[in-house]
């Protein structure tokens, strides 16, 4: 095949994934606009979500499922492009409610979609508010409401394991509800951070197991602790690089 085929190639299949996308997003925008109870809307997403996947050429194989707990849980997975949320929301239970920063609201139609399947947003840059979102979303896990988070936070070109911010795991602690790390496999070369074009592939989603809370740790001692397990068995997982090294130590102002 030549180079200009292979790019030819490359350019119709990323407006063919493209169309998809915005005609199943505005689809699944108008069922969950109009289907009053979250539990239906939020399994109308997942099946958009896997349904998407999948005649995008990009097939989920889930490893591990068994070992998601019966009980609410916090579920944190690696960040490295904009198709881990749509492949996490088709690998976990439908009920999980995704903790997303709050510049997402901002995003027409991603914005109303993540509100209706009952999403919550945490500000990273504003102290004060940032607080306040991570105290409401405290009231919801001790509800006994599940959540997933990306505790990087946010993604970049350069392949590797970024340092965790510590939010999800003091709301895990206060909300006594045991850590899942996931390792995604496949979305960087999914779609990359530094393209808009995406490339069809198998992704792999593996539960690593259940972190279960210390006895006897203090808050802060056990939010560290559960926060440096999840995410040395999320690194060893996904084979890439340690980020966390060349990172500056956050400053005390560093939402979480």
């Amino acid at each position: 095949m030549t180079s200009a085929l292979a790019k030819l190639l490359r350019v119709l299949y990323g407006l063919y994934v493209w169309a998809l996308f915005v005609v199943l997003s505005l689809t699944t925008l108008i069922l969950v606009l109009v289907v009053p109870p979250l539990t239906i809307r939020r399994a109308i997403a997942r099946q958009v979500a896997s349904l998407f996947l999948l005649l995008a050429g990009m097939p989920v194989r889930v490893l591990g499922a068994e070992q998601l707990p019966d009980q609410p849980c916090v579920v944190v997975a690696n960040h490295s492009s904009y198709l881990d949320g749509v492949i996490l929301k088709a690998a976990l239970p439908a009920h999980f409610c995704f903790v997303i920063k709050k510049e997402m609201v901002r995003v027409p139609l991603a914005g109303a979609l993540l509100r209706r399947i009952g999403s919550e947003f945490v500000d990273r840059f504003n102290r004060h508010s940032g607080g306040m979102d991570a105290r409401r979303i405290i009231r919801t896990a001790s509800g006994g409401q599940s959540l997933a988070f990306f505790p990087e936070g946010t993604f970049t070109e350069q392949p590797g394991i970024a340092r965790f911010h510590i939010g999800a795991f003091i709301i895990a602690v206060r909300a006594s509800m045991p850590v899942v790390p996931i390792a995604i496999r496949g979305a960087r070369r999914g779609l990359p951070a530094d393209s808009i074009w995406p490339r069809p592939g198998r992704l792999e989603v593996r539960v690593l197991g259940m972190l279960p809370l210390g006895e006897g740790d203090d808050s802060s001692a056990a939010s560290g602790r559960l926060r440096d397990a999840a995410r040395a068995l999320i690194l060893a997982a996904v084979d890439e690089p340690d980020l966390e090294q060349d990172q500056p130590a956050p400053s005390p102002s560093t939402p979480a």
